[in-house]
């Protein structure tokens, strides 16, 4: 019977791996290695600021980030600005007031505004809905062993246009080794030099890629930190009691298991 199961579900298993391959084999997204990955890793804030950058001089122009409070830039593990800055930078946004009804300057409590001016899809979410990104193989084998996420497939897409265009029923598409079927309809949207960074951190296309890619996992994992350390001290906690345990078994056990029987 075990022999049987077994047998089925290896059967499965390279049937899933086939279709998954057949499926994605168009794209390529390449492992990144970024801070915040392992168990120990944590989000740079300098980065997650030049992030924030680039998202607000390039991406927010056609995408939205509608589920992340502007008020989580404060976050410490976050971006971590000042609060004047914060207010400071909601102020250029436009909001619709729920009360009134009337369009006013966002404050820090309100959302990023929605962007749906040109049928972009929103960018809250993004890196969290490809975390489970399957790599080439299928079924999360890369996620699992070489934490090939979200951000690495937004980083990918950012770094893989190759400058080739076609156009298609009146669409122009524009050659990208990361999308699924090899050409995307959006045009690439960083260049070299797009955003000046404050810091003086160079601003090419890699390092601007790899800045709002960290940026757009911390706004789909804000918590990601916290979670990481409430799960470090579980672990330690589960280790020292099962140790605990172990002894007082032991120890309750050690005149019955002691004794040989004649």
């Amino acid at each position: 019977m075990f022999r049987k199961i077994a047998i089925s579900a290896v059967s499965a298993l390279a049937l899933t791996t086939g279709i998954a391959f057949a499926a994605g084999e168009g794209g390529e997204t390449e492992n990144h290695a970024f801070s915040f990955e392992g168990p120990f890793g944590a989000f740079d804030e300098y980065q997650l600021q030049r992030g924030l950058q680039v998202f607000t001089e390039s991406c927010s122009a056609c995408h939205g980030l509608k589920f992340v409070p502007i008020r989580s830039l404060v976050d410490e593990g976050g971006p971590h600005l000042p609060e004047d800055q914060v207010r400071a930078y909601a102020s250029q946004f436009t909001v619709v007031d729920k009360e009134t009804g009337a369009e006013r300057a966002a404050l820090a409590t309100d959302n990023f505004p929605a962007n749906t001016g040109v049928g972009a899809p929103d960018l809250s979410l993004m890196a969290k809905a490809r975390a489970g990104f399957h790599g080439p193989y299928g079924l999360g084998i890369n996620q699992f062993f070489k934490g090939m996420g979200g951000a690495e497939h937004i980083f990918s897409i950012l770094t893989g246009y190759t400058g080739e265009t076609k156009e298609e029923a009146g669409t122009t598409f524009y050659e990208n080794t990361a999308y699924s079927t090899g050409w995307i309809a959006m045009p690439p949207p960083l260049v070299a030099d797009l955003v000046t960074y404050q810091d003086g951190h160079e601003a090419s296309i890699h390092h601007m890629a790899e800045d709002v890619s960290a940026f757009l996992m911390w706004a789909a994992e804000p918590k990601m930190m916290a979670r990481k350390q409430a799960g470090l001290k579980a672990v330690v906690f589960l280790t020292l009691l099962a140790g605990l345990l172990y002894l007082t078994n032991k120890r309750l056990w050690s005149g019955v298991k002691g004794k040989k029987i004649a």
